[in-house]
């Protein structure tokens, strides 16, 4: 049971707590197979009226709305909002950069926590929950599953996860918007260190598949001030050569880029309609996923 408890480190059962009362919703209609929390593209059976329409032979007559026809003398039949069940699929980038932190902690720990709490709160409500650990490939791989012992495979396999190779993520989300096949949120956490054009066709072609995408951009405070003071030399944590360099000489040239890079990106998670939430490593990651609960269950309905 230690070697359980030290693999799952990365949950708070504190954190889960005071976040179990803000609900994982999507914002746009998902497909599920049962009945769930979340918004179905279908009509179904609920509380909440959507719309009238004309009456058809073989329509129950039980849902035939006799107001309507005294009022028009025509039948029509109401239609509610069907609510179902959501797949969660989350994506986690492993490569070699998110083993990169100066804050006691590495991306891919912070990643981690992320990832493990909102795996643990779609399955509390009742929803699938799957992953892909990814570098140039598909690394780990669950399918979306919503039973007490697939958590716990869950879990463990993101205990077991390290991070190690190159970062080939646009390839990945086009392959991942072919397999995922019904309409689900995708959770996307990564540096996201590769070009932001190559980014925008894969957001592209998960949205016309109809998925709901969020993506938590993981950033180390070194990587956003590049604070530091002494000639050194940078390592490629994905295998490229290291570079050695007098910070001061090149501090205004990464600045320029950063800003450049940073500004594709969130013009591109616009245009795309990506949830996207920005962050760095020395911010709580509890307040992170809160503001991103409550921004989803404000958003709620949008299709």
């Amino acid at each position: 049971m230690t070697v359980g408890r030290a693999k799952r480190d990365f949950l708070d059962s504190q954190v889960i707590g005071r976040l179990s009362a803000l609900p994982l919703v999507a914002r746009r209609a998902m497909q599920g197979n049962v009945s769930g929390k979340h918004t179905s593209p279908h009509r179904g059976s609920s509380v909440e009226f959507a719309e009238y329409r004309k009456y058809v032979p073989g329509d129950d007559l039980r849902r035939l709305d006799w107001r309507a026809y005294g009022r028009s003398d025509r039948f029509y039949v109401k239609e509610f909002e069907a609510d179902t069940n959501l797949r969660c699929c989350i994506v986690l980038d492993s490569s070699g950069s998110m083993g990169f932190g100066s804050t006691g902690i590495t991306k891919l720990q912070y990643a981690k926590s992320i990832a493990g709490t909102l795996g643990y709160l779609a399955c509390q409500q009742g929803d699938a929950v799957g992953l892909s650990c990814v570098t140039s490939e598909v690394v780990r791989s669950l399918p979306p599953k919503r039973n007490a012992r697939h958590l716990a495979q869950f879990l463990d396999t993101l205990g077991e996860t390290n991070s190690k190779g190159e970062t080939q993520l646009p390839a990945i989300l086009h392959q991942l918007a072919e397999t995922v096949r019904q309409r689900a949120l995708i959770v996307l956490i990564s540096d996201f260190f590769v070009d932001p054009t190559l980014l925008k066709s894969s957001f592209e072609h998960l949205r016309f598949r109809k998925h709901d995408i969020a993506a938590f951009h993981l950033l180390d405070p070194l990587e956003l001030a590049f604070s530091f003071k002494r000639p050194m030399r940078f390592l490629d944590m994905e295998g490229g050569a290291s570079i050695f360099a007098e910070p001061n000489d090149i501090a205004d040239r990464y600045d320029k880029a950063l800003q450049v890079y940073l500004a594709q990106l969130k013009k591109i998670v616009v245009e795309s309609g990506i949830d996207y939430q920005r962050i760095s490593l020395d911010q709580s990651y509890e307040q992170v996923l809160a503001r991103f609960l409550m921004s989803r269950a404000q958003a709620r309905g949008l299709r």
